[in-house]
């Protein structure tokens, strides 16, 4: 990768031409103000109907009239982008701290293992009503719920993604930001966000069209005995299955493909052409192929004012920046993370000891409160029969997982490597990742009643469904990102097959793919408590599963077989991913620091 002059970087453009020559309009400003026009109009009107007067027991009608699908499209979308942000915020300062201190990264990725794995209904009956307290008499107490909910099925991949390459880093290039006396500031904002960079863009399309999986989930919130549908197309699918109308089920796909296509086209597009220049070679010439919208933004003079407007604006706060970093001072040189061959003093490692014991505690402290708490109404042996269904889920997301890893890694692999490919599958890829699960479920039902099959089998597929293209996604960014004058090399050598893959393939995608699989397994614990119980009008087919219980009791308001239902959840991924994905991620990071 390509650092940057320090003396250069980030100083504000120079304005050559006067005033009036740079605000005078051309034709790409017609496209231009109407978009930025029609974007304001669209979050106004958005904003007014989250934030509109609304008390419990008032009814909130969903209709299935395909002519309100547009504006249920745009309430949907306000409340997943409202989470994507949060969740690029939330990712940014929990992977910093876990990449950086060994103590935060102690507490850090445990936590997020278990939160990832933490059901949606779960979340959406725990903290609904804190949300609706929040703000009483209005809606935008159940729109923040709905928000948080997406924000949970979003939040993990990204931060995941986003410690995996802090602490990837390849060594040459931290020894290559000392030689340019980049400081810890610099060093991050200049070194570690632009190798994060490409793998953060495609997880936010991964989490992105994760979010569609649980739009459903997340758009019907059920608090005192009462369910909420929000204005969404997550609440008009749900009314159509269980109307058993295909049609409407119908309309709702074909909104959904140009609600994806448009926000593929304006922003990951333009986003994933701005991150080649992050890329360690730079762009390729088979890929300076300019987005529409990005040679828009470049040559209108309305977004030239806005760049000269911010420019203006960062001369006069650059005294106030420096007094914050002033405030806030870094170490001269982190690392990410520390090296292993770091001495301690006696001091430290007690405070270590500490820590972990610390931590030790509170995870029993923790326990024992929920164990207290679920033994009042829960008997002995149904908490052992929990932990059976825990190991049939954990049985079903293993080779789930394991399957598509053998699908979707050949696949992916072939497409990142051939970037002209990887155009043209990525909006692709977004409408299969972002089209909602549940809409195969009135296929699944049909064909296992009409086949007589097992459930306990047929329905385990809908579990990876909706989750597989983590691993699609993560897999095409690793292999995109990998450097150009390896492949030449790779290919000049004209190496086997075999010995290709294990040794170049292999290394250079792991900690894209493990960030990958992580995400995967979780969102196919997740998918587990809608695909274990599977509806269709009056139909119901269940599978035995963890899963299955969490439902059942979200939907009963049984909060004591709730809080065993996911507390089991939670032990069973913490448990596989120390031993399984934490050693890969171990092992990808020393791979990766090797000279």
């Amino acid at each position: 990768m390509a650092l940057p002059d320090p003396r250069n970087a980030w100083r504000a453009p120079t304005i050559t031409l006067g005033w009036p020559e740079r605000l005078r309009l051309n034709l790409w400003d017609v496209p231009a103000f109407a978009l930025v026009l029609g974007a304001l109009i669209l979050l106004t009107i958005g904003g007014a109907g989250m934030s509109t007067p609304y008390d419990i027991g008032d009814p909130l009608d969903v209709t299935l009239d395909p002519h309100v699908l547009p504006y249920y499209a745009l309430r949907s979308v306000l409340r997943m982008f409202a989470a994507l942000a949060l969740s690029i915020s939330f990712s940014f300062i929990v992977a910093i701290a876990a990449a950086r201190s060994r103590r935060a990264e102690k507490l850090i990725v445990p936590m997020l293992d278990v939160l990832q794995s933490v059901p949606v209904l779960s979340f959406l009956t725990i903290t609904v009503t804190g949300f609706i307290a929040l703000f009483p008499g209005s809606l935008l107490g159940v729109e923040c719920a709905s928000i948080f909910a997406v924000f949970t099925s979003q939040a993990w991949n990204i931060a995941f993604s986003l410690y995996q390459s802090f602490i990837t880093v390849p060594k040459e290039l931290r020894e290559a930001a000392r030689t340019l006396h980049l400081g810890a500031w610099k060093s991050f904002w200049r070194l570690d966000v632009p190798f994060a960079m490409p793998g953060l863009i495609w997880n936010m399309m991964a989490s992105m069209s994760g979010g569609w999986f649980f739009v459903v989930a997340s758009e019907a919130i059920t608090v005192s005995d009462q369910t909420i549908l929000l204005p969404g197309i997550g609440s008009y699918i749900s009314v159509a299955i269980q109307q058993k109308d295909l049609g409407a089920i119908a309309w709702a796909i074909g909104v959904m493909f140009v609600v994806i296509l448009a926000y593929d086209q304006l922003l990951f597009r333009p986003l994933l052409a701005w991150a080649e220049k992050f890329k360690p070679e730079g762009a390729t010439p088979d890929i300076l192929e300019r987005p529409w919208f990005l040679t828009m933004l470049q040559k209108a003079r309305l977004a030239e004012a806005v760049r000269a407007v911010a420019s203006w604006i960062y001369r006069g706060s650059s005294r106030s920046l420096r007094t914050v970093r002033a405030l806030v001072p870094l170490r001269a040189q982190p690392q990410f993370p520390p090296e292993a061959n770091t001495s301690h003093d006696r001091r430290s490692i007690w405070v270590d000891r500490g820590w972990d014991a610390l931590l030790l505690l509170g995870a029993l402290a923790i326990a024992l409160k929920i164990g207290e708490f679920v033994r009042e109404s829960v008997p002995g042996d149904e908490i052992v029969q929990v932990f059976f269904y825990g190991a049939l889920t954990a049985l079903r997301v293993f080779v789930l997982v394991a399957i598509a890893s053998v699908v979707w890694v050949p696949i992916g692999v072939y497409i990142g490597l051939r970037p002209a490919w990887a155009r043209r599958a990525q909006p692709i890829f977004q409408f299969l990742a972002a089209f909602p699960a549940n809409l195969f479920y009135p296929i699944a039902v049909a064909g296992i009643v009409y086949f007589h099959l097992n459930d306990e089998i047929w329905l385990s597929p809908l579990m990876v469904l909706g989750t597989q293209w983590y691993i699609a996604f993560n897999v095409i960014g690793g292999a995109s990102a990998l450097p150009r004058d390896l492949q030449l090399v790779a290919d000049n050598l004209h190496l086997p097959r075999w010995l290709w893959w294990r040794k170049f393939i292999i290394p250079g995608i792991l900690p894209a793919y493990v960030t990958g699989a992580v995400t995967a397994a979780g969102g196919a614990w997740n998918a587990a408590i809608v695909s274990e119980i599977v509806t269709w009008g009056d139909i119901e087919l269940s599978a035995t599963g963890i899963g299955a219980y969490i439902g059942k009791a979200s939907h009963a308001g049984d909060f004591p077989r709730l809080w065993l239902g996911t507390a089991v959840l939670c032990v069973y991924v913490i448990v596989f991913n120390r031993t399984v994905w934490r050693r890969l991620y171990e092992y990808a990071a020393e791979r990766s620091r090797l000279d």
